[in-house]
């Protein structure tokens, strides 16, 4: 059964950090790309982060830049995210998301699998 499972989330203070990952079972991520997207409460969910497979090449969306990394292990099969000096706008809803072919891509539509989230709370 090919499956996502995403973990990491919680109540956390402004500044602080906190690590999520994206574990995949009845699959290899090899060969995938993986995406991390966010929902917060009220808005549409919105692209933050992606990895491709092969040439490794990442994307960051603007506002997490310098803050959040994205990176894999592949002895693991994990996607993680790395979040640091998180505020309240990083609050939401965390999804990770696979596409075969393994290159990066922002949108949403042309991820294959995805897992049913974590949720990350910041407080100032």
């Amino acid at each position: 059964q090919v499956q996502l499972v995403e973990s990491g989330g919680g109540l956390v203070q402004s500044g602080e950090s906190l690590r999520l990952s994206c574990a995949a079972s009845g699959f290899s991520l090899d060969d995938y790309a993986i995406g991390w997207f966010r929902q917060a409460p009220g808005k549409v969910r919105e692209t933050v982060s992606c990895t491709s497979y092969g040439d490794g090449t990442t994307y960051l969306e603007d506002s997490v830049k310098g803050r959040f990394t994205i990176f894999r292990d592949s002895a693991k099969n994990t996607v993680f995210l790395q979040l640091n000096n998180v505020s309240p706008e990083d609050t939401g809803v965390y999804y990770c998301a696979a596409r075969s072919g393994g290159v990066c891509w922002v949108s949403m539509s042309l991820y294959d699998y995805w897992g049913q989230g974590t949720r990350v709370t910041v407080s100032s």
